[in-house]
């Protein structure tokens, strides 16, 4: 009885603690025409601490994206571009050489913001991507003999583009478990597509976004999201679609295990309960249910799962292993 009662007073808190989403929705609807999904999980990324890696072709908002979130967040926004003579330096910062004072001063490079955008990060080389990743897992870089904090919050929305390779240091496995999301972005609908091409033809995409949210909103409802309940039974309803990854005989589905080379990691099993998480707090919910779970399975492990050569061979990808999962394991 005790626990219904914590539940309830959970879920009261939660409605409060959420009530921003609302209007943070309706601000970024001004500028973003479609790509819900994709604003959806920028705001769950930013909520559950947690980086996005995006997958689509050229032209498909992802830097007004964030560039809009950050506004209606009143947060600051950086852009790099990620290219082949790109060095550590130029993304965390430097020590510049002062030859009056004979002494060195620190260039805070623009990983110092809240949001970071950074674009083609496969063009850089693994020294350069190594520099990005550690402070996206550390939260602070070492320029000199100094550690220096990130600020906060602090979301990094990472662009790999499909179409063209050469040139491109893909990036290695182990580094790309450390992204929570890694969300594909695909064309707008018809429909959508006539909206914004009206927009752009009479210049109504230059519309002012208003912050309509904190920074201290957003580092509360981080702690907000920390308090959504989930029962037992759906932890174990995470860990077997996990466990289903790496060893799908078990769970009667031997005609996936051909077609997997390795599953997903323990990084996918707390990054799906995190994201389960913020997407019930996004639903102004203090509790998780199997929905929650099943609507981030595919962004929390399609980056997670290696595929065999006889799955390359069939086209089948990670998105058709990870739906066999969904609908084999049994919804508690």
């Amino acid at each position: 009885m005790q626990t219904s009662i914590d539940i309830e007073a959970i879920n009261q808190q939660i409605y409060i603690d959420s009530a921003f989403m609302e209007r943070l929705n309706e601000e970024t609807s001004k500028v973003i025409v479609g790509q819900k999904h994709m604003i959806d999980r920028l705001i769950l990324g930013l909520l559950a601490e947690g980086h996005v890696l995006l997958e689509g072709l050229p032209g498909l908002a992802k830097t007004l994206a964030i560039k809009t979130l950050a506004s209606a967040v009143n947060a600051d926004f950086n852009r790099i571009q990620f290219t082949p003579d790109l060095l550590p330096s130029d993304i965390v910062g430097t020590m510049i050489y002062n030859p009056g004072q004979h002494d060195f001063s620190v260039r805070k490079g623009p990983i110092f913001a809240n949001f970071i955008l950074a674009d083609e990060i496969n063009r850089a080389p693994a020294k350069v991507q190594a520099a990005l990743l550690e402070a996206m897992q550390e939260r602070q870089v070492t320029i000199g003999k100094e550690s220096y904090k990130l600020n906060e919050p602090f979301l990094v929305l990472a662009t790999q583009n499909p179409i063209e390779q050469e040139g491109t240091y893909p990036l290695p496995e182990a580094q790309v478990d450390r992204f929570m999301l890694k969300v594909n972005i695909s064309y707008p609908e018809r429909d959508e597509e006539k909206l914004i091409m009206r927009r752009n033809i009479s210049g109504e995409t230059s519309q002012k976004i208003e912050p309509v949210v904190q920074k201290e909103d957003i580092i509360k409802a981080r702690k907000s999201v920390k308090r959504v309940y989930m029962d037992e039974k759906i932890e174990n309803y995470i860990l077997d679609i996990v466990f289903a990854t790496r060893n799908a005989d078990k769970f009667n589905m031997k005609a996936l295990t051909p077609l997997i080379s390795y599953g997903a990691s323990p990084r996918a099993s707390i990054n799906l309960a995190i994201a389960a998480r913020a997407h019930a707090f996004m639903q102004r919910r203090g509790y998780v249910i199997p929905d929650d779970v099943r609507s981030v399975a595919k962004d929390v492990m399609r980056h997670r799962i290696g595929l065999s050569y006889e799955a390359e061979a069939e086209n089948i990808n990670q998105e058709y292993i990870i739906t066999q999962i969904i609908n084999t394991i049994p919804v508690p």
